[in-house]
């Protein structure tokens, strides 16, 4: 790829309010979605096992394969690792391993750059409760660089010394997202979903839409279009509704170009609009809901439990929609946000013949593995009770869901290769979740809310750091 057109995310935050000159001044608008604007494009040779191939080739494209399944819900936070957020849950997941006293054995090697002297040349610092429910501003890193140092050689003992530095360490007590913890302790929770890509948000939310970054490894917004489109483009010439619920940005504009496609503003809509459709029981065969990526995302340095009451928000309006007997709801995080995880991410199937765009000087790589864990989980009335899924998901899985249930052709070979998380749920047996389980309540982010003014406390705190 050539040097990409340098639009920054918060920059792109900040001035969206003047989004009506891209012709979204629509976007809010409560009105039916238009399945006859954008349409996909010419549908690929199919080749075994890549783009193009169907999920049940005896079927013609856009067959309901799935009748039991009728709405799907996809929810996407931001920045943090499996083990930063459910490394604390007990006889539930692999998170961490604990001492006799309930510690994080996890360790990283103390890096010898920090500002904090260590106790001696062979220190190390141990995994340690974040003090308060805020983050440092830029700090951990997620990027391409990050990830690789981080990685280590599979070794996962790079965290600290990575651009991420010290605050990589750092976990949430479950108390601190009461209903996230709750979540995954009741519906089927994911403890093998990976990043689709070791890099920032928008390469991997790139993947979550069109299984492909088509090279990008930062937040920023080059032109381009995938060869094959993104599944709204495959949904609308399928004429399957859909909708991106918003607040302050729309995901789906990750993929900048479709902000010129034909009908394209009549998919978007308010998270108001997604709570009145909800209790209306109006909503879309697919619907993606984004929180506001100033304040609800969880990413740094965001108060995360405003991210708890989000998702609890989201979560509690599609299980009291009339449509939850025939609704599955996925929810993840886009990346890990540089926080340490034990788990090695394993290879991945290359998606495209599209190399990832280092900078010069950066780490050489390609997309042939995964980046690192995060938080993921599956709500609907035929989840799984009691179940952990050990099958290795990326945010193709989505893609591949989707697919699945109205066989789509696969974008990309990784989206192809993908498992469909179907593994989480039994559609041949009376629903266990008809009636809907009751959550913990979300935390109260005014409770603490002083840390937006004090800030995170002290990373890492002292007892975290010790001699090998």
């Amino acid at each position: 790829m050539g040097e990409p057109q340098r639009l920054s995310r918060r920059t792109l935050l900040g001035g969206f309010a003047g989004a009506a000159a891209l012709g979204l001044s629509a976007c809010s608008s409560s009105g039916p979605s238009s399945t006859t604007g954008s349409r996909a494009p010419a549908r690929p040779k199919p080749v075994p096992g890549g783009p193009g191939t169907l999920p049940d080739p005896a079927a013609a494209a856009g067959t309901d394969q799935l009748p039991l399944i009728r709405n799907i819900v996809v929810v996407m936070m931001e920045n943090h690792s499996y083990d930063n957020v459910l490394g604390m849950q007990r006889g539930r997941g692999d998170g961490f391993t604990l001492t006799k006293d309930g510690r994080p054995t996890a360790t990283n090697p103390w890096p010898s750059s920090s500002s904090v002297p260590p106790p001696g040349g062979d220190a190390v610092l141990r995994a340690f409760p974040m003090p308060n429910p805020c983050q440092p501003d830029g700090h951990p890193f997620n990027t391409w660089d990050a990830f690789w140092a981080s990685y280590a050689d599979g070794r996962m003992d790079g965290f600290a010394a990575s651009q991420s530095g010290p605050v990589s360490m750092g976990y949430l007590e479950p108390p601190v997202l009461p209903f996230t913890n709750s979540l995954a302790a009741t519906f089927p929770v994911c403890d093998r979903w990976f990043s689709s890509v070791g890099a920032q948000t928008y390469p991997n939310r790139r993947f979550l839409m069109a299984g492909t970054s088509l090279g990008l490894l930062t937040d920023t917004f080059p032109p381009g279009a995938p060869p094959n489109g993104t599944v709204f483009q495959a949904l609308d010439a399928h004429g399957i509704s859909w909708k991106n619920y918003y607040s302050s940005l729309p995901s789906a504009l990750i993929w900048s170009y479709q902000a010129s496609l034909p009908g394209f503003s009549a998919h978007l809509a308010s998270n108001e609009v997604f709570l009145a459709d909800a209790a209306a029981g109006t909503l879309p065969a697919v619907s993606l809901v984004d929180p506001d990526f100033g304040t609800q995302s969880e990413e740094d340095p965001q108060d995360v439990q405003y991210g708890d009451r989000f998702l609890a928000q989201v979560v509690d309006a599609v299980l009291h929609s009339p449509l939850w007997s025939h609704t599955l709801l996925v929810w993840c995080y886009d990346e890990s946000g540089g926080y340490y995880d034990h788990v090695t991410p394993p290879t991945a199937v290359v998606p495209d013949q599209v190399p990832p765009d280092v900078p010069p000087g950066g780490t050489p790589g390609s997309f042939n593995r995964y980046g690192f864990r995060v938080p993921a989980g599956i709500v609907s009335p035929y989840a799984r009770p009691d179940y952990v899924s050990h099958v290795v998901h990326d945010h193709t899985s989505v893609l591949k869901l989707i697919e699945t249930k109205w066989n789509l052709p696969a974008l990309t070979a990784r989206d192809a290769a993908a498992d469909d998380l179907l593994d989480s749920v039994d559609l041949t047996s009376p629903p266990h979740f008809l009636h809907p389980p009751t959550l913990a309540a979300p935390a109260d982010p005014s409770v603490l809310a002083g840390c937006q003014t004090t800030g995170p406390g002290t990373i890492p705190p002292p007892s975290a750091v010790r001699s090998a």
